[in-house]
């Protein structure tokens, strides 16, 4: 029988009861184990990780711990440069779009409202989301941490208790979307693009109130729904203002 020190860093704790929470570890294990087993089996996705030292060592998921060795295993980095490290996935998604299960369909209505390619799923099983997600480069979004130790899964996020909102700001600082958000791109209710069209072309979708005062208008090259700027469109824009300020 093997020992190893585990310590976890910033929000990897939440993953944790709070008796084991920002402190050594001693985990006792038979060897050889890869040390994404004994990770998850404290109760910590490998989705969340994006750094783990052994005795201060870059090493990967499938990295197999030494008796008495000390295991730092870090978050997922906003801003810390990691490159000269082994970071866990070999390279970002170039496109960065999204998968949300079924509890989450208020945050893929307020990601698409930024831009982003966001598939909702409300009742496939856990194996057809982590196949779509790995087919189609997507990142899982999920509140159920035993599906992000899929060992298919590459990407995937816990998405965190709280309002749509402050699960939205968590999810844009976690990823550093702000940069790459497009708001006002894609239908919030099908995914598709949306495109501007003529008002004549929409006239028949339109309550009496909006033909009269609008002028601009966008319709989903999806499911044909119309779009215009009225006071919700405002109110949207405040608070994306907020999440994505300047």
């Amino acid at each position: 029988m093997s020992r190893a020190v585990f310590r976890f860093y910033e929000e990897l704790n939440d993953f944790l009861p709070p008796e084991r929470r920002k402190r050594d570890l001693v985990v006792s294990f038979d060897p050889p184990v890869p040390v994404r087993h004994l990770i998850e089996t404290l109760g910590v996705p490998h989705t969340e990780i994006e750094l783990i030292l052994a005795d201060g060592r870059s090493v990967d998921l499938a990295y197999r711990p030494g008796d008495g060795e000390r295991i730092s295993v870090y978050p997922v980095f906003e801003s810390l440069d990691v490159s000269p490290l082994l970071r866990l996935r070999s390279q970002p998604l170039r496109q960065i779009r999204f998968i949300a299960d079924a509890h989450l369909g208020r945050l893929a209505r307020r990601l698409r409202l930024l831009g982003f390619d966001t598939l909702f799923a409300p009742h496939p099983e856990d194996a057809a989301l982590v196949e779509t997600a790995g087919r189609e480069r997507r990142i899982l979004l999920t509140r159920d941490r035993a599906l992000l130790m899929h060992a298919a899964l590459t990407h995937g996020c816990y998405v965190r208790p709280g309002t749509v909102n402050e699960q939205l700001r968590y999810l844009v600082g976690r990823l550093d979307l702000c940069r790459s958000t497009r708001p006002f791109t894609r239908c919030m209710v099908c995914n598709g693009l949306l495109a501007p069209v003529a008002r004549e072309a929409v006239l028949e979708l339109l309550p009496p109130a909006v033909r009269r005062d609008q002028d601009r208008f966008w319709r989903c090259g999806g499911c044909g729904r119309a779009y215009w700027q009225g006071s919700h469109f405002r109110a949207l824009a405040r608070e994306l203002a907020r999440i994505c300020p300047g």
